[in-house]
């Protein structure tokens, strides 16, 4: 046996304690009536059909089955509803086709195909798809659930107040002129933004409804579940008027307190000759209760007129709190309820686009070390102290501007130039923040855009500001610095340049060039430099000193140097193949490259997948690299080193090194700078820096090998000085692997003949 519907009349949902015009006892349908009602199912998901019918099949509702309309797209349901006939109620997923299908579907329904009477309910399985605020405000929907929240009995629920909402409008619509104009009272309150809009809304529409002045206050009671019962006033009207923004009590209207009170305890409507007390029972533990004072009685179709309008704003408040609250959620800053980045965006194109562009500046301020802070004293103690900067910002600065936070730890600060100047601003910050008892110092670091000098989007504008910040930073910290042109085009053109490296890396624009590597004495090669080179599809070349450092800064470099790393033990295998047993396979590892966590995995990996043999693999690191972080490094290598590849410091001479840290590192060569064996043959100091580097070389026991050698007379000179090996021009260009297996057969037959 399905449920009887009397026991459910007295649970708490707000939807049950509904008074409705006089129902029709079971089987008394009028003549041209179904003796069911129909209830249409939208949506894509087959389960929620079946779910439905089998929650829902076997009850009465009204003293009348159910009958079920499937459609399982908005398309369907369009062509579908041109023809079905006394639909009830729909139950319309919002999201289908498109994220916004079921609203789209809402306004044909109501616009295109004029169906009025019907009941909508909108269902999400997607909770961040809420309706739209368009479709909220300009059209009949009787309520929004998501489909977690629907159980049985709130689904039965909510199905048999939409139905009785149904039967009410067609009673009402076949007798009475007073339809229209519940309906049109209830779009003309879905246009009105924020609960004390719309409440003062619902007190003129009352008035139209009865056809009496308005005179009249409405209330909230928040938290009732909680034991809490105190009146605030949300909207007044007439003689009413002085109870506006204040707490109901019975010093300033006893009549008024007694009313609401009786209603809210009845949790009904309760009418008397000279006013009426009109019960809205709201979600999220709010309750609605409006008194209204009468110039005559209400008449009985008067006050039916009443609870179907008053079941309409029932839903409506509802609505215009949840879009109140995605709307605050969306545009405004949870923490500080400063405006957010969206909003902030907002106003910056409205000033972009106004004379207020011409003076405005943009600031953004960035509070320096504020992890750290966070860290040490705990989030709550952040989050204090972020609410005191936000309050110093807009109390000092002055109320002409904005002030929003967009981060974590960045406010931003918009308005007329001479207010926001980096002065002033960072002047804020000398005084310390009291923050529980506790004095904190802080500093801030600003990046600025003079919106006269801009001409893109708000957004830009943020970018721009956001780049100023960047180099203020890397310069100092409790500094600033304002955007210019120059800088954008310099970012543009690394963002330019990164996709372009992304797109060349998949099409294979990419390649590894290797240069020989040579002993002096012999002039033999011993080895070769594995190099990465880019050819554009029309035929240019970019240098890697432009590529390398964009790929690093990218995150691409991972990928780039495992494909390179790969690509020359492959090669020294096919080497090694065709007879070049003792050479030596040198490949650049990045510090980006050599400081990801599964670097060593990646290199294991590739010696193992390739076949390489690892005593024949070197990896050049630059000094630079040796000397950040040293002890962190002499551990890696030291893994790295078990593997049996071999470590070379490149562009030794360089940087600053630490002997002592020198010989922990485990390394095996050190190469010296091109810089410095130019300087053997072009400088005053001659040979005096590759010298010494040979000669450590020899005291520490590591391989020395001079690159960028050009002409003969330096290679001479490093032989002289105990150089053993050598790479540049001068013995061979940087080529393709096919050049260099040629190149070495040539050097082969030569050295055999």
């Amino acid at each position: 046996m399905p449920p009887s519907i009397t026991p459910l009349e007295h649970s708490k949902d707000d939807h049950d304690d509904l008074v409705f015009l006089e129902e029709h006892p079971a089987g008394a349908a009028t003549a041209g009536e179904r003796s069911v009602w129909r209830v249409m199912i939208i949506d894509d998901d087959e389960d929620v059909h079946s779910t439905t019918t089998f929650a829902l099949g076997n009850l009465d509702m009204q003293h009348r089955p159910l009958e079920f309309v499937h459609a399982y797209s908005a398309g369907e349901a369009r062509d579908m509803l041109k023809h079905e006939q006394e639909i009830a109620v729909i139950l319309l997923d919002v999201v289908m086709e498109q994220d916004d299908a079921g609203l789209h579907l809402v306004r044909y329904i109501r616009e295109t195909l004029k169906l009025s009477d019907v009941r909508i309910i909108l269902r999400t399985g997607q909770p961040g798809y809420a309706p739209e605020i368009d479709a909220i405000r300009d059209f009949d929907i009787n309520d929004y659930k998501t489909k977690s929240e629907l159980t049985r009995i709130k689904l039965f629920t909510t199905v048999t107040a939409a139905i009785r909402s149904y039967e009410q409008i067609r009673k009402i619509n076949d007798s009475r002129r007073g339809l229209s104009q519940i309906v049109q009272a209830s779009t003309e309150l879905m246009t009105l933004h924020g609960v004390r809009n719309f409440a003062a809304g619902v007190l003129t529409q009352i008035a139209d409804l009865v056809g009496q002045k308005t005179c009249g206050v409405l209330c909230v009671q928040e938290c009732p579940e909680a034991g809490c019962h105190e009146l605030m006033v949300m909207a007044t009207a007439g003689d009413f008027r002085r109870l506006d923004n204040c707490q109901l009590t019975a010093e300033l209207a006893p009549a008024v307190l007694e009313a609401m009170e009786l209603a809210l305890a009845q949790r009904r409507n309760v009418y008397h000759p000279e006013h009426l007390t009109l019960h809205f029972a709201g979600k999220a533990s709010r309750n609605f209760v409006a008194y209204f004072e009468l110039a005559r009685p209400l008449s009985e179709i008067d006050q039916r007129l009443l609870e179907v309008f008053c079941s309409n704003v029932a839903v409506g408040l509802d609505n215009v709190e949840l879009v109140t609250h995605l709307h605050n959620a969306a545009f405004y800053d949870q923490l500080s309820k400063l405006p957010n980045r969206t909003r902030l965006v907002e106003i910056l194109d409205a000033t972009l686009s106004g004379p207020a562009k011409d003076d405005a500046t943009l600031s953004l301020v960035d509070l320096d070390h504020f992890a750290e802070t966070n860290d040490a004293l705990g989030h709550q103690f952040g989050d204090m102290l972020l609410l005191a900067v936000a309050g110093r910002l807009q109390s000092r600065l002055g109320n002409e501007l904005t002030v929003a936070r967009i981060g974590g730890d960045i406010f931003c600060v918009l308005g007329d130039s001479g207010q926001v100047n980096p002065a002033l601003i960072l002047a804020l910050f000398q005084t310390p923040f009291s923050i529980d008892g506790q004095d904190v110092q802080l500093s801030a670091t600003l990046g600025l855009v003079r919106l006269g000098e801009h001409d893109g989007s708000g957004a830009d504008a943020l970018k721009d500001a956001d780049i100023a910040l960047k180099r203020a930073k890397s310069q100092q910290r409790a500094g600033h610095f304002y955007f210019s042109r120059s800088m954008g085009v310099e970012i543009r053109e690394r963002v330019r340049m990164m996709h372009a490296l992304r797109t060349a890396f998949g099409q294979n624009q990419l390649f590894v060039v290797y240069q020989p590597q040579i002993d002096l004495v012999t002039r033999r090669p011993v080895g070769a430099e594995a190099l990465l080179r880019w050819q554009t599809p029309d035929g240019k070349f970019i240098s890697p000193d432009r590529f390398i450092p964009i790929a690093e800064y990218s995150g691409l470099i991972i990928d780039l140097g495992e494909w390179v790393l790969r690509t020359a033990c492959r090669e020294l295998v096919k080497l090694r193949a065709a007879g070049h047993l003792d050479f030596m396979m040198s490949i650049n590892v990045s510090q980006v490259q050599f400081r990801h966590p599964y670097f060593l995995d990646m290199l294991r990996t590739a010696l193992e997948d390739t076949g390489a043999p690892p005593e024949f693999v070197e990896l050049e690191i630059t000094e630079s690299m040796a000397m950040e972080e040293p002890d962190l490094l002499i551990k890696m290598l030291g893994q790295i080193k078990q593997t049996g590849v071999s470590i070379a410091i490149d562009d030794f001479g360089t940087g600053f090194s630490s002997l002592s840290y020198l010989q922990r590192l485990q390394i095996d060569r050190l190469k010296i700078d091109r810089a410095f064996v130019t300087e053997i043959t072009g400088s005053a100091r001659g040979s005096s820096i590759a010298e010494m580097v040979i000669q450590l070389g020899r005291n520490l026991g590591l391989a020395v090998i001079a690159e960028g050698v050009e002409d003969e007379r330096q290679a001479q000179i490093l032989q002289n000085l105990g150089c053993p090996l050598a790479q540049g021009f001068l013995f061979a260009r940087p080529m393709n692997a096919e050049a260099l297996d040629g190149w070495l057969n040539n050097d082969t037959l030569e050295g055999a003949a």
